[in-house]
């Protein structure tokens, strides 16, 4: 039996904000709590939504005190202040770390007995769904508004960890690429290969299936077409990456991740590595890694970046076409080709330990071992 589960409802395109207080009132709430990036609010990004609700006239607190790697003490923040503001809904405006911080405020709230923002590691099973999330994307990458994951950095072990729920989802998400278009080149750049790895891990992952193919083929061949010249500033390849990077969140949500993100976490919790960079640096390698397992899957890859006659390829040669392909878009858009700048190799053997523990890794197509995953870091330095 396979399980798909996505937002009760969404919306899609410029303006499409307008459309967050009629989503309120209709579910009768009273209050809500603003939980977003403290540079979104300084760049004057979230006061966009700001407006649209103070035009509604609908009361809202607004919560900033979160980091790029949300941390534990963010949520146990963010839970007080909820508290406090005696607020009953959530909009999280931001990337990755605001929703994934209001996730956790949002089902901590609504499950008491896991205040600990530890006990919810994995895939536990809370009894009530989180209060009502309206998630509004600034960054196209994440795909957080659509997934029931959500990732918390524990500062005192120096490691992240994945909690997967499916009362964590919002129950709206509002994709509006106006809501992305002051993204620096840099950041568009990583959060879009952070989609891209979505996309071809969801696609690879032991828990793929034909649903959700449908999903990572289409964001691989969207995400192809329009990140170079979303980078660029252009107003179509900002709304392509808007769409491509929800379809594949609508995928890979439902089935799971492998290595490239579980190589990618502990980077992220021991130098504050921007979780995009870290796996599109990653992504290339582990994708030669993981080729003998993938059966005909990385013809259909090469295909859908691009890549012309692949149906007269060997499996060795559309193999190399699909690693070499996202090897190029990564170049193309400014990501560094290596870990060298970032991993210190005293540091190898806590990293891969952290990987094998971390919750993407069984999903991964091929299953590795520690060893594995310390060459893999070596090849990269």
């Amino acid at each position: 039996m396979n399980r798909f589960v996505l937002n009760e409802t969404s919306y899609h395109g410029a303006g499409a904000i307008e459309a967050i207080p009629e989503e309120i009132k209709k579910r009768k709430l009273k209050k809500v709590f603003v939980c977003s990036d403290p540079d979104l609010v300084k760049f004057k990004v979230t006061d966009k939504v700001l407006k649209v609700l103070d035009g509604a006239k609908i009361a809202y607190s607004l919560f900033t005190g979160i980091q790029a790697n949300p941390t534990i003490e963010n949520v146990k923040d963010g839970v007080d202040e909820f508290k406090k503001a005696k607020a009953d809904c959530i909009v999280a405006i931001g990337g990755g770390s605001a929703m994934d911080t209001a996730k956790a405020v949002g089902i901590i709230i609504a499950n008491p007995e896991h205040a600990d923002v530890r006990s919810l590691e994995g895939a536990v099973n809370t009894e009530n769904p989180s209060v009502p999330i309206i998630a509004v994307p600034t960054t196209a990458g994440t795909a957080a508004e659509v997934t029931i994951n959500y990732v918390i950095t524990d500062k005192e072990k120096n490691r992240k960890f994945v909690c997967v729920d499916p009362h964590d989802i919002p129950v709206v998400a509002v994709v509006d690429s106006d809501m992305m278009s002051s993204m620096p080149k840099g950041l568009t750049a990583s959060t879009g290969m952070d989609a891209l790895t979505h996309a071809i891990e969801g696609y690879i992952t032991k828990g793929a299936w034909e649903l959700s193919d449908m999903f990572h083929l289409k964001a691989i061949e969207l995400i192809s077409r329009h990140l170079r010249s979303a980078v660029a500033g252009e107003k179509s390849g900002r709304e392509g990456m808007a769409l491509g990077q929800y379809v594949a969140g609508m995928g890979f949500s439902n089935v799971g991740l492998g290595i490239v993100h579980s190589m990618a976490h502990p980077l992220g919790a021991l130098y504050n590595t921007p979780h995009g960079v870290a796996n599109a640096i990653l992504l290339p390698t582990v994708m030669q890694y993981n080729a003998s397992a993938t059966g005909e899957k990385y013809r259909e890859i090469a295909r859908a970046m691009g890549v012309a006659e692949v149906d007269s390829m060997s499996a060795e040669e559309y193999r190399k076409a699909a690693v070499d392909a996202v090897k190029k878009l990564s170049k193309d858009v400014g990501i560094p080709a290596d870990l060298k700048e970032i991993v210190k190799r005293e540091d190898l053997d806590f990293l891969a330990q952290s990987a094998m523990d971390d919750a993407c890794r069984p999903g991964n197509p091929k299953d590795p071992t520690k060893a594995d995953i310390i060459a893999l870091y070596e090849e990269l330095l």
